[in-house]
């Protein structure tokens, strides 16, 4: 089948939805080309079908195929930003790391060289998970591009600061211990946003403190509202390169229930969407979305949340690159 595509910028776009069903031919992240498709990508989605880090519901590895599913509906015009992402710069699908299912540290390493790998050439990365274990390999090669250590805002209903799982180091659970402990966070610009639930111990927050963290919880998102978390977080982070990870379960179950440990209590797709979008013109240097499960996603509440979150990602990494100077051709 012929590959009719809108095209503007100079920039291969997504399929043409005009001409070519939504439903029909390959799910790429919104329907856009491969990357062995463009001579080079400004920003490269990726997946990583691992969960082998997972404490729970495991299920996430499909995570990154169900996101790109839900995201053949996606358009090519933002009106929320009033950017056309794919039009600005080249974003192409690279289709899927291949990582080590049965060990962990192999696994990790992978990650962290194939993120290497995809960003040699100045690209910015837009991962989807699998499970938040992917987090740490994805920061350490995020900071090494950077040159230094990066701010990170940290979405998730959990900390992720554990210590050890079983005496595991490497975990879903521990990634953003391990990374304040390898020096690759800024810890004068990290926050954690939308957690809540029960945890083991006071301590589990006194660790958290000492680390650097900073904590709005969904309580604090509810309470204080959008625009004054979005200041909150601003000050925090500042003009430093910004990595964003999401676990969607920072979504209420009833948003997002393909998930692997939920909590009731969460913030709602709409909360999420307008915080990121309130962090329009910061330096968002890679970014991730995890603990996808289709699995326990009924209506494809999940993944359709899910592909909005890294849609709206690409636009905030579009928006901050040098725009094209042709249109694009307007879809239906």
């Amino acid at each position: 089948m012929e590959e009719l595509r809108v095209t503007g910028g100079g920039h291969l776009g997504p399929i043409d939805s005009s001409r070519i069903p939504r439903y029909a031919g390959a799910a790429t992240f919104a329907r856009l080309p491969r990357l062995d498709q463009v001579d080079r990508a400004d920003i490269a989605v990726v997946g990583v079908p691992f969960d082998s880090g997972v404490s729970y519901r495991p299920g996430a590895r499909f995570g990154g195929n169900h996101i790109r599913e839900a995201s053949r509906l996606l358009r090519p015009y933002n009106p929320a930003l009033d950017v056309s992402p794919f039009e600005r710069v080249q974003v192409a699908d690279a289709g899927d790391m291949a990582v080590n299912p049965f060990n962990i540290n192999e696994a990790i390493e992978t990650v962290q060289q194939n993120a290497l790998d995809l960003t040699a050439d100045g690209a910015r990365l837009v991962t989807l998970g699998g499970d938040h274990t992917i987090a740490l390999p994805l920061l350490r090669a995020a900071a090494e591009r950077a040159g230094s250590p990066v701010a990170m805002l940290h979405f998730d209903a959990h900390l992720d600061t554990w210590d050890t799982y079983f005496g595991a180091e490497y975990t879903h659970g521990t990634p953003f211990r391990r990374a304040v402990e390898e020096g690759i966070l800024d810890t004068e610009a990290i926050s954690h946003v939308g957690t809540r639930g029960p945890l083991y111990g006071v301590r589990d927050l006194e660790d958290d403190r000492r680390f650097g963290f900073g904590i709005v919880t969904s309580s604090d998102v509810y309470r204080q509202g959008v625009d004054e978390v979005v200041d909150k977080l601003r000050q925090r982070i500042g003009d430093r390169p910004l990595y964003v990870s999401v676990d969607i379960d920072v979504l209420d179950p009833a948003h997002a229930p393909g998930t692997g440990t939920p909590e009731a209590g969460g913030i709602t797709s709409r909360e999420l969407l307008e915080i990121l979008r309130g962090l329009r013109g910061l330096n968002l240097v890679g970014a991730d979305v995890v603990e996808v499960a289709p699995a326990y996603d009924h209506a494809e509440l999940t993944g359709v949340a899910a592909s909005h979150v890294a849609y709206d990602l690409v636009t905030l990494m579009a928006d901050t690159l040098t725009p094209a100077a042709a249109p694009m051709t307007e879809e239906k």
